[in-house]
């Protein structure tokens, strides 16, 4: 049946697995793009589409806005100023033709555990479906804080630019004990990184200002950047991020690097090899840097952003026009944490890969760097668009192959959405059909209590221990 007790589990050691070790476990939710304004003002939303879709100026769910505009809707019911039922209803249309897309899952899950709605959602039934919801979605219990607690989220960590003043952040530190739950500043220097860019100078007068150090060579960059992850400390911020789109690994001399900025900050255009040795230095730098605060660090790496230039000057980023890069990865990547790791320790890292043809490369690459405490080098779950049953599985299934699948550090969101932490159950239902399917095979013991402690370690326990988020 549809979404029933037994959804995905396949096997009696998969009921079990889920019913009587996973399905209890809380969630840390060590990456997600929330806004911590919104959680602090703990608003209710005033429908299902702002919950789901969109609040408009362009920010909302764009893997949602990528099937609307498959299925001809207009722009004005996505992200534009249409009526929130229409967009609704429109969506409800496009959901009756997304059989098999997670999306089509996961939206029947949270109506299932958010609003206690089993009936499918079709042009027909959104009508009750609107109503039903925004019924609830008006009661206290459904306020963003209340989304948060109703779903056992213990820890969760935004996405924040290194030049901003926390101040949403340490509002809701002093909240913590009556939240019942810990907002955690996570770091992301995209914008120092990315000299390329129109916007690096002005960028580096932003940075200099909050950070007190004044840019004119690059270990300013650096010592500039350190400010902000000590200001970052004080907020209970142990963990960073970057998107690597893409990896050139090259070496420069230090005076190299400083007419390097030097051209940046007057506006002068770089080529490719100057871009990617500025980079290559402060990513070396920054691995340094978190390693000495002992700090985790995170790869996001291959999207290939904006690939419709004329939507995304109309719209901006993530508005749904991204896809997946197809470069080379394994020497750069490989050279650059070799680098890193000449400075010293590496910090814990994880990495991840939009690209599933990068996978097997990143495993080997990451077990040329471990060690010094369990599973320091983790492989990134599975993600955007591999945030699926068979992407789970096929990461799941590397990563048992090359790796250690017991020290796992399980699912994130990595989301805009509130609504969105029923996925953390749907990985924990293909964690244990997997399972079950291995020991149906006889690959593995059907050893029951083993193997539940090992599921519980996946959801929960071993990013508890990775991140140490909660102590």
């Amino acid at each position: 049946m549809f979404l029933d007790q037994d959804f995905l589990l396949t096997t009696d050691v998969a009921k079990k697995l889920f019913n009587d070790y996973a399905k209890e476990m809380p969630i840390i939710d060590y990456h997600c793009h929330l806004n911590p304004k919104e959680i602090y003002e703990d608003k209710n939303f005033n429908n299902i589409t702002e919950a789901w879709l969109t609040e408009g100026n362009n920010f909302g769910d764009h893997y949602k806005w990528r099937l609307m505009r498959a299925n001809g809707v207009p722009e004005e019911l996505i992200t534009g100023n249409g009526d929130p039922y229409e967009k609704f209803l429109a969506f409800a249309g496009v959901l009756e033709k997304a059989y098999g897309n997670p999306i089509f899952e996961w939206c029947h899950l949270e109506l299932r555990r958010f609003f206690d709605i089993e009936t499918v959602l079709t042009t027909e039934t959104a009508p009750e479906i609107w109503e039903q919801a925004n019924q609830k979605l008006a009661a206290s219990a459904f306020s963003r804080k209340s989304l948060i607690r109703n779903m056992k989220v213990k820890a969760l960590s935004t996405t924040d630019d290194p030049i901003d003043d926390l101040h949403y952040h340490e509002l809701l530190k002093a909240q913590e004990k009556e939240n019942g739950f810990k907002v955690i500043p996570g770091f992301r220097p995209d914008k120092a990184l990315n000299i390329h860019k129109n916007e690096f100078s002005d960028y580096m007068d932003r940075l200099s200002e909050v950070s007190g150090v004044k840019i004119e060579h690059f270990k300013d960059v650096v010592s500039a950047l350190e400010k902000r992850v000590e200001y970052f400390e004080k907020y209970g911020c142990t963990i960073c991020d970057h998107a690597l789109d893409s990896v050139d690994y090259q070496e420069a001399t230090i005076e190299e690097l400083d007419e390097i900025l030097v051209k940046a900050l007057q506006k002068e255009t770089l080529n490719s090899k100057e871009v990617a040795q500025y980079r290559s230095a402060l990513l070396v730098a920054l691995i340094k840097v978190y390693a000495d605060h002992e700090w985790t660090m995170q790869y996001h790496m291959h999207a290939l952003r904006n690939l419709n230039a004329t939507t995304f000057d109309m719209m901006g980023p993530d508005t749904g026009y991204d896809a997946i890069n197809d470069e080379a990865v394994a020497v750069s990547l490989g050279r650059l944490l070799e680098a890193g790791y000449k400075e010293g320790e590496l910090p814990k890292t994880i990495i991840y890969s939009l690209n599933q043809n990068d996978w097997m490369q990143l495993l080997t690459v990451m077990a040329c760097f471990q060690g010094g405490m369990k599973q320091k080098i983790q492989f990134g779950t599975a993600w955007w668009f591999n945030d699926t049953r068979t992407g789970m599985r096929n990461q799941l299934q590397m990563l048992m192959e090359q790796s250690l699948l017991g020290n796992f550090i399980g699912m994130l969101t990595d989301s805009r959405s509130f609504l969105s932490y029923p996925r953390h159950e749907y990985f924990r239902r293909v964690l244990c059909e997997l399972l079950g399917e291995m020991v149906e095979r006889g690959q593995i013991p059907n050893d029951e209590e083993r193997l539940g402690k090992m599921v519980q370690d996946i959801s929960f326990n071993n990013a508890d221990e990775y991140f140490g988020f909660l102590k």
